[in-house]
């Protein structure tokens, strides 16, 4: 088959780390996989990472626990078409049309059979990272239980944008008792006009919840509003961001702390009260995370489940521990989140946010432009078997 690859003597920029291979095998599938013809595929910042090889090279990983491939096919959004099913797999047809959700878990494991939360177990994965034969190819291998309906109203382009991003941000708002999101709520959100974001402002409204958006320009801040946000803050108009002065620091501190107060003021100005954010929705990491954890009200959440502007961040545990705030990280979705926010699609309460489409042949650029910060709206989709970024609407 066809499918857009990365080896491990190419890991560097993804424009030149991924490239189309022709002779890729077709990937077997066992008693309860399913294979998909695939039709368009999304475009998300985990395979950034694998086409650099860092923080983790996944073609290394699976090889020394006895993978036998010496390649990466990713891609952790997926439309398209039943192909082949396996022996044991029910429910599932060939010829039905499709999305797949990116958790990824053996079912046998101890953790998931003690009936625990199978993502946090430890064979949990994202398909299409971790895992080989993801969405850049004309044939995907899944687990059955990723399968999902596909919403009629989408076209295949639309239906790949957003599953990965939705359903983290679902897990990330509704995953984490004690602080899952309620009405009234005011919501913190990242990258307001990026994928994750997108999608928790969307999550946010439609729970009845207020979403702030922190975007890079006014061009952006718009675009959130569009989706539901009440408004957005441009980062651009403070100055406080990286790892903050020491606390001996006296003079430095003072002036990381005004800001950082300057910055929640202007959340208090756009929700129209001096009312913190219950939910600080987190991905940037080291940049930000000060900041986060300063905002967010005492007992509040700040969740994460990136670190796009790095992985070492410094956190100030007075405003941590004093007002017993939550750090929680997020990963994945696990079954139950998965179809809960596919249902949100399929009804229609959730817009794709499909920013622009790619032929197949021009994802390495995507993904190189995506590693540079230069995707401003919404979520890209790759073209696999679709004609164009209008087919499979039905409605």
């Amino acid at each position: 088959m066809t499918a857009l690859v990365v080896r491990q003597d190419r890991f560097g920029d993804p424009a030149t780390a991924f490239q189309v291979e022709t002779d890729i095998p077709v990937p077997p599938i066992s008693s309860t996989e399913v294979l998909i013809g695939v039709k368009a595929a999304g475009v998300n910042y985990n395979n950034v990472w694998a086409a650099r090889g860092y923080p983790v090279d996944v073609i290394g990983a699976r090889q020394r626990q006895g993978d036998p491939y010496d390649f990466h096919v990713g891609g952790s959004d997926a439309s398209g078409i039943v192909y082949a099913v396996g022996a044991d797999v029910a429910d599932i047809a060939v010829g039905d049309e499709v999305i797949v959700h990116p958790g990824y878990w053996d079912a046998d494991d101890a953790w998931t059979r003690s009936g625990k939360d199978p993502m946090i177990g430890p064979s949990a994965q994202i398909w299409g990272y971790n895992t080989n034969f993801g969405s850049f190819a004309q044939f995907a291998r899944v687990q059955a239980h990723q399968v999902l309906p596909k919403a009629d109203q989408l076209s295949w382009a639309e239906a790949a944008a957003p599953t990965l991003v939705g359903t983290t941000a679902y897990r990330m708002l509704h995953g984490w008792a004690g602080n899952t999101l309620q009405a009234g709520d005011v919501v913190l959100v990242w990258g307001g006009s990026g994928g994750l974001g997108t999608q928790a402002i969307q999550l946010a409204r439609h729970a009845g919840a207020q979403a702030v958006a922190v975007v890079s320009d006014d061009e952006r801040g718009r675009y959130a509003e569009k989706l539901g946000a009440v408004g957005y803050i441009n980062r651009r108009d403070f100055s406080h961001w990286g790892i903050p002065p020491l606390v001996d620091d006296a003079a430095g501190q003072k002036e990381w702390t005004a800001e950082a107060r300057r910055f929640g003021k202007r959340i208090w100005e756009i929700v129209g009260e001096r009312k913190d954010p219950a939910i600080v929705f987190e991905h940037p990491g080291s940049a930000t995370i000060p900041t986060s954890i300063f905002v967010c009200e005492p007992g509040g959440m700040v969740v994460i489940c990136a670190g796009t502007t790095g992985y070492d961040a410094m956190v100030d545990l007075r405003y941590h521990w004093t007002r017993q705030k939550r750090l929680q990280g997020s990963h994945g979705t696990n079954d139950e989140q998965a179809r809960a926010y596919n249902d949100l699609v399929r009804a229609g309460h959730i817009d794709p946010c499909l920013g622009r489409t790619v032929a197949f042949d021009e994802l390495p650029a995507a993904h190189a432009e995506m590693g540079r910060g230069e995707q401003v709206f919404g979520n890209i989709v790759g073209l696999v078997a679709a004609a164009d970024e209008n087919e499979g609407r039905r409605s």
